[in-house]
């Protein structure tokens, strides 16, 4: 972890702590405790936008091709969503994890860089669109100035991405190392990022595939209405479905914008409150709802991190017994 990230982690915790503190932990831990283990039933549910998320991967992927199953892409997803939420990279860590799983499974890597790459973006664009929609629905207020630059914020990041990827994204991120390589080993790496930049240009070809990953993921986001709909049911403060859409699509909104900070870790917290009263819901209720979330996260993210974990030492030792046998 760069010094960076572990001043932007530590600021993350001072601020969940404070916020925690300053709502009263007992009340918001009894709101928890009357949702017991029906946050199990937050978590299988979901899987259902995780699955949608992964069929966005899997659209991309040539039906044909050895590791392109759509049971890979979930596995993959789940690893994603994993990382993202758990590691300390936070939201960078997850899709590199992604392509390695997918290579792991048969994928040649740039078709699976590619793919990831793709899938990403077009995530990106459906939350900005999701966020949009949740402006709408929420008309001219005073908190629009702090929603509309987180907005704006996650925008900006999806724009600089997608000209990075016109440009050469894997060509520009090895540009930094070039004075540290020898000149084999800077053209090979080039090469490398040569054929992964232009199966990114491939993938942005089949317009088809295109449009259904970005129809996949939008679909994901409008999905997890449902995950906030249901845990204000388990914590006994029921919303509306146009109060669970304003929470859901604009608390992503602030929690995209802080993607640098690992699970967003206060600032999800600080977005609930901020939207507490244009939904109608108690500060109390709103700061449950954010640990309701990361209860999920934990759910289903510890076992993602376990089964990587087994994952990646199977597959070493398999390539540790092929060598072998190579070489005998």
């Amino acid at each position: 972890m760069t010094p960076v990230a572990r001043w932007l982690l530590s600021a993350g915790i001072l601020l969940f702590v404070a916020l925690v503190l300053w709502q009263g932990l007992p009340a918001v831990l009894g709101l928890l405790s009357v949702a017991g283990a029906g946050l199990l039933l937050v978590a299988l549910f979901h899987l259902l936008p995780l699955v949608i998320d992964a069929a966005a991967i899997r659209v991309l992927l040539d039906h044909g091709e050895r590791g392109g199953s759509f049971l890979d892409s979930v596995m993959t997803r789940w690893v994603g969503e994993s990382a993202n939420g758990l590691m300390p990279a936070g939201q960078l860590g997850g899709p590199v994890l992604m392509v390695r799983q997918l290579a792991q499974r048969g994928v040649a890597m740039p078709t699976a860089a590619a793919a990831i790459t793709v899938t990403t973006t077009f995530q990106m664009l459906a939350q900005v669109m999701f966020a949009l929609m949740g402006v709408a629905l929420l008309g001219a207020h005073a908190h629009s100035v702090v929603l509309g630059i987180s907005i704006g914020v996650m925008a900006l990041i999806l724009v600089s991405f997608y000209l990075t990827q016109r440009r050469g994204l894997f060509r520009s991120a090895i540009r930094p190392a070039a004075r540290w390589l020898g000149s084999a080993r800077l053209a090979s790496l080039m090469g490398h990022a040569e054929a992964f930049d232009q199966a990114v240009q491939q993938a942005y070809g089949h317009k088809t595939r295109c449009v259904l990953s970005f129809a996949f993921n939008l679909t994901g986001w409008l999905v997890g209405t449902g995950e906030v709909f249901l845990i204000m049911q388990l914590i006994r403060t029921p919303v509306t479905w146009e109060n669970a859409f304003l929470l859901e699509s604009l608390g992503q909104a602030i929690r995209g914008a802080a993607f640098a900070i690992p699970g967003s870790l206060g600032v999800q917290e600080g977005g609930y409150l901020l939207l507490a009263p244009l939904a109608a819901v108690r500060p109390e209720a709103a700061l449950a709802l954010s640990l309701a979330k990361r209860a999920r996260e934990f759910l289903l993210g510890i076992p993602g991190l376990l089964y990587l974990h087994i994952f990646e030492r199977r597959t070493s030792l398999a390539d540790a017994r092929t060598a072998r046998r190579t070489i005998l």
